[in-house]
């Protein structure tokens, strides 16, 4: 069952204070949504602190990506517009930006960031050993969310069971079946790339 409005707006806000609190959602960085309905959103507005929220600085957006009231969306709405479209069972979109997931994405070169042999990589659905490896895209950062919705939508296409994905120097975008999966998936997301930042270190990369 889809929630309310007024529902969805509670739950994000009581995740968006929950990130704050562990330094994911620096100043004004960052965007939550959840799905409402068949081809609705509530989205945080553009510039709103994700630890200071009220429910007037959530709105609902259609998945097309237009604003349903007189409010400024998130820059990157379209982004979550894109994995409500192709993903069904997603509910829950969330963007954060962390110390680790930026610097780290700075330094890797490539164009994805392996994570193999953590116990954590169970918060992952439908991942039940830790012998495993998730590959997480790395976007190049651009203010053209076209542009980047296409980057994205060609390598989701081709490894559909993503559960995640990094933009460069940006933030990581990452998503659930309901918000508590949304928040494992980010929460698991920045634990271990925080570990990969620290095995950098210990290397001297």
């Amino acid at each position: 069952m889809s929630l309310s409005f007024e529902q969805a707006a509670q739950r994000i806000i009581k995740a968006g204070n929950r990130l704050d609190t562990m330094n994911f959602a620096p100043a004004t960085s960052g965007n939550y949504s959840i799905r409402i309905g068949d081809n609705e959103m509530a989205i945080t507005i553009s510039g709103a602190h994700k630890g200071q929220l009220s429910p007037e600085q959530i709105m609902r957006v259609n998945l097309d990506g237009n604003p349903l009231e007189e409010k400024k969306p998130s820059a990157e709405t379209l982004l979550h517009c894109q994995i409500y479209k192709k993903h069904p069972h997603i509910s829950a979109i969330l963007h954060t930006h962390s110390v680790a997931n930026t610097v780290l994405s700075r330094v890797a070169s490539c164009d994805e960031i392996i994570l193999d042999g953590y116990e954590l990589l169970k918060a992952y659905p439908g991942i039940k050993t830790h012998e495993t490896t998730i590959h997480l895209p790395v976007f190049e950062n651009t203010q053209d969310m076209v542009a980047l919705s296409d980057d994205v939508e060609k390598v989701l296409n081709e490894k559909p069971d993503t559960p995640a994905y990094v933009i460069r120097g940006h933030g990581i975008y990452g998503w659930g079946a309901d918000m508590d999966e949304a928040e494992r998936v980010i929460e698991a997301t920045e634990f271990l790339l925080a570990c990969e930042l620290e095995h950098l270190k210990l290397k001297g990369a």
